[in-house]
Protein backbone atom coordinates (compact mmCIF):
# COMPACT_ATOMS: atom_id res chain seq x y z
CA UNK A 1 0.00 0.00 0.00
CA UNK A 2 2.68 2.59 1.08
CA UNK A 3 5.60 1.10 -1.56
CA UNK A 4 5.15 3.89 -4.05
CA UNK A 5 6.35 6.34 -1.16
CA UNK A 6 9.97 7.00 -1.86
CA UNK A 7 10.57 9.96 0.53
CA UNK A 8 13.29 9.12 2.90
CA UNK A 9 14.45 6.10 1.20
CA UNK A 10 17.61 5.52 0.03
CA UNK A 11 19.20 4.04 -3.39
CA UNK A 12 22.23 2.75 -2.81
CA UNK A 13 24.83 2.95 -5.40
CA UNK A 14 27.86 4.19 -6.82
CA UNK A 15 27.31 7.39 -9.03
CA UNK A 16 28.51 10.74 -9.15
CA UNK A 17 25.71 12.10 -7.73
CA UNK A 18 25.76 9.64 -4.72
CA UNK A 19 29.54 10.99 -4.32
CA UNK A 20 28.79 14.70 -4.26
CA UNK A 21 29.14 16.43 -0.64
CA UNK A 22 25.26 16.40 1.33
CA UNK A 23 26.04 20.34 2.01
CA UNK A 24 26.43 20.75 -2.19
CA UNK A 25 23.29 18.98 -2.78
CA UNK A 26 21.11 20.69 -0.42
CA UNK A 27 22.60 24.23 -1.92
CA UNK A 28 21.70 22.60 -5.13
CA UNK A 29 18.11 21.63 -4.53
CA UNK A 30 18.10 25.35 -3.24
CA UNK A 31 19.09 26.30 -6.22
CA UNK A 32 16.41 23.88 -8.52
CA UNK A 33 13.34 25.10 -6.49
CA UNK A 34 15.04 28.68 -7.26
CA UNK A 35 14.93 28.51 -10.90
CA UNK A 36 11.40 26.75 -10.67
CA UNK A 37 9.93 29.27 -9.24
CA UNK A 38 11.60 32.53 -11.06
CA UNK A 39 10.70 30.56 -14.22
CA UNK A 40 7.96 32.22 -15.65
CA UNK A 41 8.41 30.31 -19.11
CA UNK A 42 7.72 26.96 -20.49
CA UNK A 43 11.35 27.35 -21.82
CA UNK A 44 12.62 27.67 -18.20
CA UNK A 45 10.46 24.92 -17.06
CA UNK A 46 11.67 22.47 -20.00
CA UNK A 47 15.34 23.79 -18.80
CA UNK A 48 14.41 22.22 -15.38
CA UNK A 49 13.32 19.70 -16.66
CA UNK A 50 16.15 18.32 -18.83
CA UNK A 51 18.02 19.05 -15.49
CA UNK A 52 16.29 16.94 -13.38
CA UNK A 53 16.53 14.03 -16.35
CA UNK A 54 20.13 13.89 -16.16
CA UNK A 55 20.37 14.30 -12.59
CA UNK A 56 18.57 11.21 -12.52
CA UNK A 57 20.66 9.52 -15.22
CA UNK A 58 23.88 10.77 -13.62
CA UNK A 59 23.01 9.00 -10.07
CA UNK A 60 21.82 5.73 -11.97
CA UNK A 61 18.24 5.85 -9.50
CA UNK A 62 15.44 4.35 -11.42
CA UNK A 63 13.08 6.41 -13.10
CA UNK A 64 10.58 4.37 -11.65
CA UNK A 65 11.80 5.18 -8.49
CA UNK A 66 12.20 8.89 -8.96
CA UNK A 67 8.41 8.41 -10.76
CA UNK A 68 6.48 6.81 -7.72
CA UNK A 69 7.54 10.44 -5.64
CA UNK A 70 4.67 12.02 -7.56
CA UNK A 71 1.61 9.52 -6.56
CA UNK A 72 1.35 11.14 -3.13
CA UNK A 73 0.67 14.79 -4.44
CA UNK A 74 -2.22 13.11 -7.30
CA UNK A 75 -4.79 14.57 -5.23
CA UNK A 76 -2.85 18.33 -4.46
CA UNK A 77 -2.31 18.54 -8.41
CA UNK A 78 -5.90 17.44 -9.72
CA UNK A 79 -7.07 20.33 -7.07
CA UNK A 80 -4.75 23.21 -8.12
CA UNK A 81 -5.12 22.15 -11.94
CA UNK A 82 -9.21 22.36 -11.67
CA UNK A 83 -8.60 25.72 -9.26
CA UNK A 84 -6.70 27.60 -11.60
CA UNK A 85 -8.53 26.01 -15.03
CA UNK A 86 -12.06 27.77 -13.43
CA UNK A 87 -10.90 30.89 -11.48
CA UNK A 88 -7.82 32.31 -13.71
CA UNK A 89 -9.16 34.90 -15.73
CA UNK A 90 -7.79 35.64 -19.46
CA UNK A 91 -8.25 37.48 -23.06
CA UNK A 92 -9.06 34.03 -25.44
CA UNK A 93 -12.28 32.59 -24.12
CA UNK A 94 -12.11 28.94 -24.74
CA UNK A 95 -15.87 27.45 -22.90
CA UNK A 96 -18.66 29.36 -21.36
CA UNK A 97 -20.89 27.44 -19.54
CA UNK A 98 -23.29 29.62 -17.08
CA UNK A 99 -20.84 31.13 -14.67
CA UNK A 100 -17.86 28.64 -15.71
CA UNK A 101 -15.57 30.45 -18.11
CA UNK A 102 -12.16 28.55 -19.40
CA UNK A 103 -9.88 30.77 -20.66
CA UNK A 104 -6.72 29.57 -22.89
CA UNK A 105 -4.36 31.49 -20.16
CA UNK A 106 -6.03 29.07 -17.49
CA UNK A 107 -5.69 25.90 -19.56
CA UNK A 108 -1.86 27.31 -19.84
CA UNK A 109 -1.43 28.15 -16.12
CA UNK A 110 -2.61 25.15 -15.12
CA UNK A 111 -0.48 22.87 -17.13
CA UNK A 112 2.03 25.36 -16.09
CA UNK A 113 1.93 25.16 -12.46
CA UNK A 114 1.16 21.36 -12.19
CA UNK A 115 4.45 20.66 -13.92
CA UNK A 116 6.26 23.06 -11.41
CA UNK A 117 4.58 20.63 -8.56
CA UNK A 118 5.90 17.38 -10.32
CA UNK A 119 9.20 19.00 -10.78
CA UNK A 120 9.62 20.16 -7.32
CA UNK A 121 8.20 16.29 -6.06
CA UNK A 122 11.01 15.02 -8.07
CA UNK A 123 14.00 16.96 -7.21
CA UNK A 124 13.50 16.63 -3.82
CA UNK A 125 12.48 13.01 -4.58
CA UNK A 126 15.83 12.52 -5.70
CA UNK A 127 17.67 13.98 -3.06
CA UNK A 128 16.57 11.66 -0.29
CA UNK A 129 16.81 8.36 -2.92
CA UNK A 130 21.17 9.56 -3.50
CA UNK A 131 21.82 10.74 0.01
CA UNK A 132 21.55 8.89 3.77
CA UNK A 133 19.63 10.25 6.49
CA UNK A 134 23.00 10.61 8.45
CA UNK A 135 24.89 12.25 5.55
CA UNK A 136 21.95 14.78 4.72
CA UNK A 137 21.91 15.89 8.53
CA UNK A 138 25.19 16.41 8.54
CA UNK A 139 25.16 18.70 5.51
CA UNK A 140 22.86 20.37 7.07
CA UNK A 141 24.08 20.12 10.31
CA UNK A 142 27.66 22.14 8.85
CA UNK A 143 25.31 24.51 6.30
CA UNK A 144 23.36 25.48 9.71
CA UNK A 145 26.87 25.96 11.86
CA UNK A 146 26.99 29.77 12.02
CA UNK A 147 23.90 29.61 13.88
CA UNK A 148 25.76 28.47 17.15
CA UNK A 149 26.95 31.48 17.41
CA UNK A 150 23.14 32.92 18.27
CA UNK A 151 22.81 29.88 20.65
CA UNK A 152 20.39 27.91 18.23
CA UNK A 153 20.35 23.53 18.84
CA UNK A 154 21.73 22.94 15.57
CA UNK A 155 22.94 19.43 16.37
CA UNK A 156 19.93 18.80 18.25
CA UNK A 157 17.41 19.84 15.31
CA UNK A 158 20.08 17.36 12.97
CA UNK A 159 19.49 14.70 15.21
CA UNK A 160 15.87 15.04 15.15
CA UNK A 161 15.97 15.04 11.36
CA UNK A 162 18.10 12.35 11.10
CA UNK A 163 15.95 10.03 13.44
CA UNK A 164 12.67 11.21 11.58
CA UNK A 165 14.48 10.46 8.11
CA UNK A 166 15.18 6.92 9.75
CA UNK A 167 11.61 6.31 10.43
CA UNK A 168 9.54 6.95 8.13
CA UNK A 169 11.20 3.41 5.99
CA UNK A 170 10.42 1.63 9.26
CA UNK A 171 6.83 3.07 10.18
CA UNK A 172 5.97 2.12 6.25
CA UNK A 173 7.07 -1.03 6.74
CA UNK A 174 5.07 -1.65 9.89
CA UNK A 175 2.16 -0.08 8.49
CA UNK A 176 2.20 -2.64 5.49
CA UNK A 177 2.71 -5.58 7.81
CA UNK A 178 -0.42 -3.90 10.48
CA UNK A 179 -2.50 -3.71 6.71
CA UNK A 180 -1.95 -6.99 5.56
CA UNK A 181 -2.12 -9.01 9.37
CA UNK A 182 -5.66 -6.85 9.25
CA UNK A 183 -6.62 -7.96 5.78
CA UNK A 184 -6.04 -11.82 7.00
CA UNK A 185 -8.58 -11.05 9.70
CA UNK A 186 -11.02 -10.15 7.02
CA UNK A 187 -10.91 -6.46 7.05
CA UNK A 188 -11.63 -4.27 4.08
CA UNK A 189 -10.08 -0.89 3.01
CA UNK A 190 -10.77 -0.89 -0.83
CA UNK A 191 -14.64 -0.55 -0.83
CA UNK A 192 -17.31 1.13 0.82
CA UNK A 193 -18.09 4.95 1.05
CA UNK A 194 -15.65 7.13 2.21
CA UNK A 195 -16.62 7.46 5.89
CA UNK A 196 -16.70 3.40 6.28
CA UNK A 197 -12.96 3.54 4.82
CA UNK A 198 -12.13 5.79 7.28
CA UNK A 199 -13.51 3.73 9.96
CA UNK A 200 -11.21 0.96 8.69
CA UNK A 201 -8.02 3.06 9.15
CA UNK A 202 -8.62 3.13 12.70
CA UNK A 203 -7.48 -0.27 13.48
CA UNK A 204 -3.99 0.58 11.89
CA UNK A 205 -3.33 3.93 13.55
CA UNK A 206 -3.91 2.13 17.02
CA UNK A 207 -1.28 -0.81 16.14
CA UNK A 208 1.02 1.84 14.59
CA UNK A 209 0.96 4.55 17.18
CA UNK A 210 1.47 1.72 20.02
CA UNK A 211 4.70 0.47 17.69
CA UNK A 212 6.16 4.04 17.26
CA UNK A 213 6.03 4.92 20.83
CA UNK A 214 7.76 1.78 21.63
CA UNK A 215 10.20 1.71 19.32
CA UNK A 216 11.28 5.38 20.14
CA UNK A 217 11.21 4.12 23.76
CA UNK A 218 14.26 1.44 22.53
CA UNK A 219 15.97 4.08 20.48
CA UNK A 220 16.17 6.54 23.59
CA UNK A 221 17.48 3.71 25.95
CA UNK A 222 19.96 2.54 23.40
CA UNK A 223 21.17 6.10 23.27
CA UNK A 224 21.89 6.24 26.86
CA UNK A 225 23.18 2.88 27.08
CA UNK A 226 25.95 4.13 24.92
CA UNK A 227 26.36 7.75 27.10
CA UNK A 228 24.70 9.76 24.05
CA UNK A 229 25.00 13.58 24.81
CA UNK A 230 24.12 16.08 23.02
CA UNK A 231 27.10 17.56 22.93
CA UNK A 232 28.15 20.54 20.82
CA UNK A 233 32.33 19.66 20.66
CA UNK A 234 30.85 15.79 19.30
CA UNK A 235 33.31 14.66 16.69
CA UNK A 236 32.58 12.75 13.24
CA UNK A 237 33.79 9.64 12.15
CA UNK A 238 33.33 10.85 8.41
CA UNK A 239 34.53 14.47 7.42
CA UNK A 240 33.05 16.82 4.92
CA UNK A 241 34.86 17.87 2.26
CA UNK A 242 34.38 19.11 -1.05
CA UNK A 243 35.82 17.95 -4.39
CA UNK A 244 35.92 18.28 -7.75
CA UNK A 245 33.07 16.87 -8.63
CA UNK A 246 31.34 19.52 -6.23
CA UNK A 247 32.74 22.18 -7.93
CA UNK A 248 31.32 20.98 -11.66
CA UNK A 249 27.93 20.16 -10.00
CA UNK A 250 28.40 23.85 -8.45
CA UNK A 251 29.01 25.07 -12.04
CA UNK A 252 25.56 23.55 -13.36
CA UNK A 253 23.47 24.30 -10.66
CA UNK A 254 24.73 28.38 -11.14
CA UNK A 255 24.08 27.17 -15.33
CA UNK A 256 20.69 26.40 -14.63
CA UNK A 257 19.96 29.38 -13.02
CA UNK A 258 21.57 31.50 -15.75
CA UNK A 259 19.67 29.90 -18.42
CA UNK A 260 16.09 30.28 -16.80
CA UNK A 261 17.03 34.01 -16.06
CA UNK A 262 17.66 34.24 -19.79
CA UNK A 263 15.03 32.53 -21.26
CA UNK A 264 12.78 35.03 -19.06
CA UNK A 265 14.37 37.99 -20.73
CA UNK A 266 14.70 36.87 -23.85
CA UNK A 267 11.40 34.54 -24.99
CA UNK A 268 10.28 37.21 -27.58
CA UNK A 269 13.09 37.67 -29.00
CA UNK A 270 13.80 33.76 -29.36
CA UNK A 271 9.89 32.88 -30.11
CA UNK A 272 8.26 35.94 -31.14
CA UNK A 273 5.43 34.16 -32.76
CA UNK A 274 4.55 32.44 -29.63
CA UNK A 275 5.42 34.41 -27.11
CA UNK A 276 1.88 35.02 -25.52
CA UNK A 277 1.94 30.99 -24.76
CA UNK A 278 5.15 30.76 -23.34
CA UNK A 279 4.99 33.07 -20.87
CA UNK A 280 2.80 32.14 -18.05
CA UNK A 281 3.40 35.02 -15.56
Amino acid sequence: MLNDVTFGQYYPAQSFAHKLDPRLKLLMLIAYIVALFIADTFYGLALCAVFIVVATLVSRVPFGSVLRSVKGIVFLLVFTSLLNLFLHGGDHLLVEWGIIHIYLEGVLFAVFLMFRLIFLVLGSALLTLTTTPVSLTDGLESLLKPLTFIKFPVHALALIMSIALRFIPTLMDETNRIIAAQKARGADFETGNIIKRVKAIIPILIPLLISAFRRAEELGDAMDARCYTNSPHRTKYKKLMFGWRDLVAALVAAALIAGVVLFNIYAYDIFPAAYQYVVIL
